[in-house]
Formats: C-alpha cells, sequence, structure tokens
C-alpha cells in the first residue's frame, strides 16, 4: 500500500477533489450505508454516520475515510431537498441568518481509528426571491445538505464564513489529513 493512498467511503466529486489537492492518490468505493439519523447530538450524530459509512467498506490494510455533513439552522438539521420547492423554503429560511455546517468524520486503518466533527458558521447575505428562483433553476441545490454548495454557484448566496471552508464543502480537511498521517 502506497502510504499516499486512501479509500474515499464515497463518491463525493467534492470530497475525493478536496483529498486529490493533498496530492492523495484516492480510491472510491461508495459505502452505500444506511444514513438515517442516529440519534443524539449533532457531533455524536455526524460521527456516528461517518463511522458506520466507513465500517461497510471491505480495505484491509488500508486507510478508509468517512464523513457526513450537516447543515443546522435553530438546532434542526437540514437535509437535502426534496424537491425545488423544498430548496427554495431551505434557502428563504438561510437568507440573511448564520448556520452552522458539521462535518462528522471517521479514518480508520484495520482496528484503528480517529474521528472527530468540525463546525464552520456560515452567514448568508439577504436574498430576493427572484435569486432564489434563479439558483434553484440551475439545479445545484437539490443534491447538496441545506440547499446549497459553497464552491459552486452557492458562493454568491454567503456573506461570511467562519473556521474551515474546506468543512463547509463537505471534508475538514486538515483534521482528516492528520488523522491519516497518524494511521499511515
Amino acid at each position: 500500500m502506497s502510504s499516499r493512498r486512501v479509500v474515499l467511503a464515497s463518491a463525493s466529486p467534492r470530497r475525493r477533489a478536496l483529498l486529490e489537492s493533498a496530492c492523495l492518490e484516492v480510491v472510491i468505493r461508495p459505502s452505500g450505508a444506511d444514513e438515517t439519523w442516529p440519534g443524539g447530538g449533532i457531533d455524536d450524530g455526524a460521527i456516528a454516520l461517518a463511522r458506520r459509512k466507513v465500517e461497510v467498506v471491505p480495505a484491509p490494510g488500508e486507510v478508509v475515510v468517512g464523513a457526513d455533513t450537516l447543515v443546522v439552522l435553530d438546532d434542526e438539521r437540514l437535509e437535502k431537498p426534496t424537491d425545488s420547492a423544498d430548496a427554495a423554503r431551505m434557502l428563504r429560511r438561510l437568507a440573511g441568518r448564520r448556520h452552522r455546517v458539521v462535518t462528522g468524520w471517521c479514518v480508520r486503518r484495520d482496528a484503528r481509528e480517529r474521528v472527530g466533527a468540525v463546525t464552520t458558521e456560515v452567514t448568508f447575505r439577504s436574498l430576493s426571491d427572484p435569486e432564489i428562483a434563479r439558483y434553484v433553476a440551475g439545479g445545484e441545490p437539490l443534491d447538496k445538505a441545506g440547499a446549497y454548495g459553497i464552491q459552486g454557484g452557492g458562493g454568491g448566496l454567503v456573506d461570511r464564513v467562519q473556521g474551515s471552508y474546506t468543512n463547509v464543502v463537505g471534508l475538514p480537511l486538515a483534521e482528516v489529513l492528520a488523522a491519516i498521517e497518524a494511521l499511515a
């Protein structure tokens, strides 16, 4: 095994790109794990979901990375929208307000693992209904928790980011890289 090779328990192109930006060779093995909320607090639940993804990926001797990203507004998890109307509803709720993006992560190699959760505060600027409609019409919000992708067109909705930008994209890179290094 190359120490610069990791298995990503996800098909997320954003997570893959982040890991590759750190000069890692990334092998994609989507977990297909059950993503039903496990209960508990936000951090513990996000970590449990990340751990669940890693546990079902067969990778003896390899470093496996799993993550789950949540958008939280007023202690309510905003999942992926069910349709365009749901996406617009979420974006109207986020407009002009601050919310949290929490990513639970798990890095495992055989019986050893490191886990954690990172929280970033994101503040949206005020948004008009026509702005929201244009963004939703582009289709980007439909497969994203909280109905936006900061690395795409959703970046224009954001006024301020306090904390890890890569966490909002889907993987707190500094923390995950430190865990990979510790287990390599």
